[in-house]
């Protein structure tokens, strides 16, 4: 049975990808980022309650007051799930709510001491942005090198462009979203750089053995669409036991890291897209091949 042609067929996948990906930009340029407290700055509670209470009950009280995203640290030190002292930041508040807060905790959860409440800056500067940008493209130029000298220098170039659209489809769809960006957006956006590339390369390895056994008779496009179909079954392995972990952390992980599986959770899918339908054309255009050839 003839397999589907992915090579043949790149216009629809190049299409779909560079319209989302004007969605995408358009968004962040008109909408923006729902930037979390910990870019923004926030308020700080400190409080000691008279009987221990858990993150979940403190939790759901601020989602009645729309701050079920605020950071809730609990002041013990032997891993308990329950403590008298609790540290809640949330975003920016002004006195009044932050008095309907605390009275609707008080009246909820007990009676309790203020130990603390302040207003503080973002904890994730300019700076460390700016330097976690660095690690991304410095990771880019290093990926580069390493694949110009495994492969080869074009081979290179359609990985790196691969992996920017995996991070620009993850900046999309929080910006279409408006879901909250934390500092573990970050740590996420970078861990779907390391997962996207390892797709991408078992895919080239396998055009790179196929070439060397190339026959004329056989067309380019024919060599990278058996290549792609060869290492398919690895592909759907790897991809679905991702995502499943994922999914699960998602679904099970709590409020405080949904984000983060989130941000994981596109990443994934679109390094898997991007390895699957993308990268191989583009390694052939960037050769000057056209489709069919």
């Amino acid at each position: 049975m003839r397999k589907f042609s992915i090579v043949n067929h790149y216009k629809i996948f190049f299409s779909i990808t560079i319209i989302f990906l004007c969605i995408g930009i358009g968004s962040m340029l008109f909408r923006g980022f729902n930037l979390g407290i910990d870019f923004t700055g926030g308020s700080i509670m400190d409080l000691s309650f008279q009987k221990p209470v858990a993150v979940a009950e403190v939790r759901d009280v601020l989602k009645e007051h729309d701050l079920g995203n605020s950071i809730i640290q609990l002041e013990n030190s032997d891993g308990g799930q329950a403590s008298k002292g609790v540290l809640i930041r949330t975003g920016v508040i002004d006195d009044e709510q932050r008095r309907v807060v605390m009275d609707d905790l008080k009246g909820k959860l007990g009676d309790f001491e203020i130990q603390r409440v302040e207003n503080v800056g973002a904890t994730v500067g300019g700076e460390l942005i700016q330097q976690a940008i660095l690690a991304i493209v410095l990771s880019w130029f290093l990926m580069i090198a390493y694949i110009t000298l495994r492969f080869e220098f074009k081979f290179a170039i359609a990985a790196i462009i691969a992996l920017i659209i995996d991070v620009m489809v993850t900046l999309s769809y929080f910006s279409l979203f408006q879901m909250e960006m934390d500092s573990s957006f970050v740590a996420a956006l970078l861990t779907v750089v390391g997962y996207s590339i390892n797709g991408t390369i078992v895919i080239f390895d396998r055009i790179r053995e196929n070439l060397k056994i190339h026959r004329r008779s056989e067309s380019m496009s024919e060599m990278i669409d058996n290549s792609i179909w060869q290492t398919m079954g690895r592909s759907i392995y790897t991809v679905g036991t991702s995502l499943f972990a994922v999914v699960a952390i998602f679904l099970w992980g709590g409020d405080t890291i949904r984000n983060f599986a989130f941000a994981m959770l596109v990443g994934f899918s679109s390094g898997a897209y991007t390895s699957t339908f993308l990268a191989g054309p583009m390694w052939l255009f960037l050769r000057g091949k056209k489709a069919g050839e």
